[in-house]
């Protein structure tokens, strides 16, 4: 845990020094303010709904995610095993696992700053005397937290994959767009594949509706929680893998 840590408070100190976190932390923002007074507008005045709609419900939020996770976490391994720095860290007193799991939290840490933004318009509207759902908010902030995580370690893993940065950004962007386009099979294969095999099978990829279904009606359901905690925990696993190859190559 300790090594852990080490490695987070490395990470995060490393990625607020470098103007690319700032200047994609203050395009996300603007254009996440933007959206939240646009869903004000087309809600008429319906702040939890527009608080909703800029933490799941709407598609602009899923194309920020798939595009800022990757380039958060494109260097975080591949320009360090390019530079030689892994190569040192592989040789620290920490183990592996500490050092993915290190650099996950500080990606995650960033979204977490990001999306609470939206809780923080909530208190400003609240001390305004419009109080919105807390309960809802709340649910579907940690909802977007966690579905974060999810995709920085897609992008961990496709940074493990190679030492170029930018192929390790556009391979965790394609590997992000196939997990939300993966459930669209179901209707290709409607007739093809048996119903219920393409039912069970959907249902194990589909990170989208799982999330709206659960996070976002502001019901933390454990069979979800569970659904991102074990594809997150697969993808460290992987990574985990992969960097003791390394290791050992």
């Amino acid at each position: 845990m300790s090594g852990a840590v080490a490695i987070f408070r490395r990470e995060l100190s490393g990625l607020f020094f470098q103007p690319l976190a700032w200047v994609l932390l203050f395009l996300a923002l603007l254009f996440n303010g933007y959206l939240f007074t646009y869903y004000v507008q087309a809600t008429e005045g319906d702040v939890t709904e527009a608080m909703l709609l800029s933490l799941g419900q709407a598609l602009p939020f899923w194309g920020v995610l798939c595009v800022l996770a990757p380039l958060i976490t494109m260097r975080m391994i591949s320009e360090e095993s390019r530079n030689g720095v892994l190569e040192f860290l592989l040789t620290a007193p920490v183990t592996d696992a500490a050092v993915v799991a290190g650099k996950l939290l500080a990606a995650t840490f960033f979204f977490a700053v990001l999306w609470s933004s939206v809780p923080l318009y909530g208190l400003v509207i609240d001390l305004l005397g419009t109080s919105p759902d807390w309960g809802q908010l709340l649910t579907a902030y940690a909802g977007s937290v966690l579905l974060s995580a999810f995709f920085c370690a897609l992008g961990l893993f496709a940074s493990t994959l190679t030492s170029t940065p930018a192929l390790a950004a556009f391979l965790a962007f394609l590997l992000n767009i196939g997990f939300l386009l993966l459930p669209l099979l179901k209707r290709v294969l409607v007739g093809v594949v048996s119903e219920d095999l393409l039912e069970a099978a959907v249902a194990k990829v589909d990170v989208m509706t799982r999330f709206q279904s659960s996070f976002m009606v502001g019901a933390l359901d454990t069979g979800h929680l569970v659904f991102f905690l074990a594809w997150t925990g697969a993808l460290l696993f992987a990574t985990v893998r992969l960097l003791e190859t390394r290791r050992w190559s």
